[in-house]
């Protein structure tokens, strides 16, 4: 029998999971990766292995499937047939908020999980999610360890004058701060870095639906364009991206909306999606001739070649551009937009490499190298959850 992790990423209609086996000196190897996405109207289940062919790949009724319980369910009796030869020893899951008080993976207990029940408000599309899979988990597997790993962990770091709003200074002690995203996958980035770039200063633009940047020097967060919640910084898909605050005045004050219209209108109806008046889907604006397309795309572009001179200024310079995520990895087109607006910064693009979604894409006489890394924030999870449990 082979000791293996799970790990978990619950979405808000889908669950994302990966088996990893322990093998020594802290090597993971990724076994099975899969998803049931379309939870409570489509579900639908696909895995591959790690030879990339198909495990699985089924259908189910609504009904069959109509909770994150039910998926759970599903991803359960899937592993005990296609790996009979695994013990699960741990789980890992990525929580999206972990509040002012986790800096760093915590085991998960039934004070945790009241406590991480208050931070909820902080992300309501993303939280109810990830504890609903970490309760199913506890019902379904009562005594097996589990990890809760947070994507607001890796900028605790941060100096506090990144972390103040302009607010009367209670709010900050009450945990009214920036705290930043995506913080597992600048993690993995950080950590992948070839070792001359990894001790300088870089910006890693983590984009795709969800969107972010991140300034690191020498392995360390030093700001990030989101703060309080997940709303704030670029434009998303869905997501508004960084707003007077004024405007949530007027909306409410003026336009009469409701809390639920406001919350609706800023998370899903907002981003990409609004902008163009077509889709949340990069590749779907990048394929249309909609003038409206052509916007949304030219004010993301513009948002994050904005941010990217903010964050190189919080560093002093910058020495390295990384693109990660959706978007960051599979956008030739966007990459170019953006390395082209950061010209002035030193960056000099090797098309052709960009074309070829090469690990390096700058020229080699580029001042700022420019890079395209796939991320891994599973492996990360599963790296954290080994530790922490001492496997």
């Amino acid at each position: 029998m082979e000791n293996s992790i799970l790990v978990l990423n619950a979405g808000s209609s889908s669950l994302k999971f990966s088996v990893f086996n322990l093998l020594g000196a802290d090597q993971l190897s990724q076994k099975v990766t899969g998803q049931v996405e379309g939870i409570g109207t489509a579900p639908h289940l696909k895995a591959r292995n790690d030879h990339e062919q198909t495990l699985i790949d089924v259908h189910w009724q609504t009904s069959e499937v109509a909770n994150h319980a039910q998926a759970l369910q599903q991803i359960i009796d899937f592993l005990n047939s296609s790996l009979q030869h695994q013990r699960l020893v741990g789980v890992g899951h990525r929580v999206v908020h972990g509040g002012p008080d986790y800096s760093a993976p915590s085991l998960i207990t039934p004070e945790v999980m009241a406590k991480l029940d208050t931070i909820t408000p902080l992300a309501p599309l993303h939280n109810p999610h990830n504890l609903a899979a970490i309760r199913a988990m506890m019902q379904e597997c009562p005594n097996l360890l589990q990890v809760a790993c947070f994507d607001t962990a890796f900028h605790r770091q941060q100096d506090t004058v990144a972390k103040l709003f302009g607010l009367p200074y209670e709010y900050y002690e009450r945990g009214v701060q920036r705290y930043g995203f995506h913080g597992l996958s600048y993690e993995y980035i950080a950590s992948v870095l070839p070792p001359d770039i990894a001790t300088g200063r870089v910006i890693v633009a983590h984009i795709g639906s969800g969107a972010s940047l991140c300034a690191i020097h020498n392995g360390r967060s030093v700001a990030s364009t989101m703060g309080f919640t997940a709303l704030d910084g670029l434009l998303m898909g869905t997501r508004a991206g960084s707003l007077d605050a004024g405007v949530i005045l007027y909306l409410l004050q003026q336009e009469g909306l409701s809390i639920k219209q406001l919350e609706d209108l800023l998370y899903k109806q907002s981003g990409l999606l609004g902008l163009s008046g077509i889709s949340n889907d990069m590749r779907i604006l990048l394929d249309s001739n909609e003038p409206r397309a052509q916007l949304a795309i030219d004010y993301f572009v513009y948002r994050v070649s904005r941010e990217i001179g903010s964050l190189a200024a919080a560093m002093g310079g910058l020495d390295a551009l990384v693109f990660t995520a959706g978007i960051g990895e599979n956008s030739p087109k966007i990459r170019q937009l953006i390395a082209k607006q950061a010209t002035w910064l030193g960056v000099d693009i090797d098309a052709t490499a960009n074309e070829k979604s090469v690990a390096c894409i700058s020229r080699a006489n580029s001042r700022v190298s420019v890079w395209m890394l796939p991320t891994n924030e599973e492996l990360m999870i599963a790296h954290h959850t080994r530790t922490l449990l001492g496997l």
